[in-house]
């Protein structure tokens, strides 16, 4: 699994001390519906160790957290393993965070630009599908704020779509909602 953009102009960014710390690999489904049904995801999210590999990082120094499979990521709350990232990146032990995008690190802004602030504190790079991004430079700054914005955005979106059609099918006597256990 490779990025779209050019390897190249990746390993530009990439130095000697990135490549000494950790390249963290975060997995992360929403629900455990999701995790069941839509497998590829998680794979795709686990091969993200090949392109660390690719990237230069020894095998021994690619961490995998996959702490939060079936947890939503609207909160840091409640998830550890996010957590546990941001603890690691704090502690100076990461060099390179990678998700195939960034809605799987965090979908509340407020979550997405601690993340951001810790990393370009600890000058920890973070790669996705689409590239590798350095949090102290402006231009990539700008692009991972305005990809925490959409993701956060897409979230509520997402949210009112789901509604809008519950409310449709309701009004037509077609929404069919299952009892709490013990009624009948």
């Amino acid at each position: 699994m490779t990025p779209t953009s050019s390897n190249l102009l990746s390993h530009q960014k990439i130095q000697r001390c990135h490549l000494d710390a950790l390249a963290v690999v975060y997995v992360r489904q929403s629900t455990l519906g999701q995790l069941q049904k839509h497998q590829e995801s998680t794979r795709m999210q686990y091969a993200l160790v090949d392109y660390a590999q690719s990237l230069g990082w020894p095998t021994e120094r690619i961490l995998v957290i996959d702490d939060d499979l079936g947890k939503s990521g609207s909160t840091a709350a409640g998830r550890p393993g996010f957590q546990r990232l941001v603890t690691e990146v704090g502690l100076g032990h990461v060099g390179l965070i990678l998700g195939v995008d960034m809605s799987r690190l965090a979908r509340s802004n407020r979550d997405w630009h601690q993340l951001l602030e810790i990393c370009a504190l600890f000058r920890t790079l973070i790669a996705d599908m689409d590239g590798l991004y350095n949090p102290t430079d402006y231009n990539d700054r700008l692009l991972l704020g305005l990809k925490g914005t959409m993701s956060e955005a897409e979230l509520h979106i997402l949210k009112n779509r789901l509604h809008e059609g519950k409310l449709s099918k309701a009004r037509r006597g077609e929404l069919h909602t299952r009892l709490p256990t013990g009624y009948v």
